[in-house]
């Protein structure tokens, strides 16, 4: 009797412990849990992060990695399923998408700096980048000033525009600079000779030459404008959510989980046309995994370790 006395009283405490972690949940957690879906922001032509292929479905290397973090909120809430819902957005929407909840979480490819961070949180550094130029070869374009009196185009509400933008007047480079609705439409002003050159994340001007029907006619610079950290947008002021979204992250990184993921658009042939971009990991997106952070300040990726420079050349 006293045996089930004390059965009885553990199943109530259960009871009463799943009530108040229910009662608890709050923000995005609560929305989650009450709707049974999450939501992702998601691109038609960030490559290899974020893009539409042939079929017309979103995937890439940041869906791939905010599919992960679903999966360990799913069951974080004890939920036994969750379903996935994909809104389109751009550099200049998707912001404001998350700021009112329309999305969860942007999964593209943001560059997580102390601007965004005053309305928007970022999860665990997952790539990172550097600002440059892509142009025809035929246009001799080695550096910045190479560009002074000319057609520049960049991508509507990147880091990129508002940077080639202050260069522009801080150089007296005297540009005409164009804001393009996305990567791929930018892209195509330099392909069709209406901009001279491309300015952008040179992961994303790579893919996109690798994808164009003549990839050999574009070069992009060695001069780097700037270093620039990727991270899944996340809501501001929603601190259970972050946590669990990081949390699920940072094991997978410091697991070495993630470098499946990594090899799988980065070192193989990705879809719709089968380019291998073949981008080893850099020295300072291994130390980002090894130690996650969320930091924006370049200077946090731009230092890395001798041993680990020499470590990765003999690789």
């Amino acid at each position: 009797m006293k045996s089930s006395k004390l059965v009885v009283a553990l199943v109530g405490l259960g009871i009463m412990a799943g009530a108040v972690q229910a009662q608890e949940l709050t923000g995005t957690l609560k929305k989650i849990k009450d709707t049974g879906t999450i939501t992702l922001g998601v691109r038609d032509s960030s490559i290899p992060f974020s893009y539409l292929d042939d079929k017309q479905s979103y995937q890439g290397y940041s869906i791939d990695l905010c599919l992960k973090a679903a999966t360990a909120i799913q069951k974080q809430l004890g939920m036994t399923a969750l379903n996935v819902k994909m809104v389109p957005v751009t550099s200049a929407t998707r912001i404001p998408l998350i700021s009112n909840g329309t999305i969860d979480l942007s999964c593209d490819s943001a560059t997580n700096n102390a601007d965004r961070q005053k309305v928007v949180s970022f999860a665990p550094t997952m790539f990172v980048t550097a600002n440059r130029i892509l142009a025809k070869k035929s246009s001799n374009i080695k550096t910045l000033d190479d560009l002074k009196g000319k057609t520049v185009v960049s991508t509507s509400g990147t880091s990129n525009l508002k940077q080639i933008t202050i260069l522009n007047g801080e150089r007296n480079l005297g540009m005409n600079i164009l804001a393009a609705k996305d990567h791929a439409e930018a892209f195509l002003m330099v392909e069709t000779g209406r901009a001279v050159a491309f300015v952008m994340d040179d992961i994303l001007l790579a893919s996109l030459a690798a994808s164009s029907r003549a990839p050999n006619d574009y070069a992009i610079t060695s001069e780097a404008l700037s270093v620039e950290p990727y991270g899944i947008i996340e809501r501001k002021d929603d601190p259970t959510f972050k946590k669990a979204v990081d949390t699920a992250l940072a094991t997978l990184y410091k697991s070495g989980q993630v470098n499946d993921i990594y090899a799988k658009w980065f070192l193989k042939p990705i879809p719709p046309k089968g380019v291998n971009l073949n981008v080893p990991m850099s020295p300072q997106l291994k130390a980002a995994f090894a130690n996650p952070t969320d930091s924006g300040d370049p200077a946090a990726y731009a230092a890395v370790p001798e041993a680990q420079k020499q470590s990765s050349k003999k690789k």
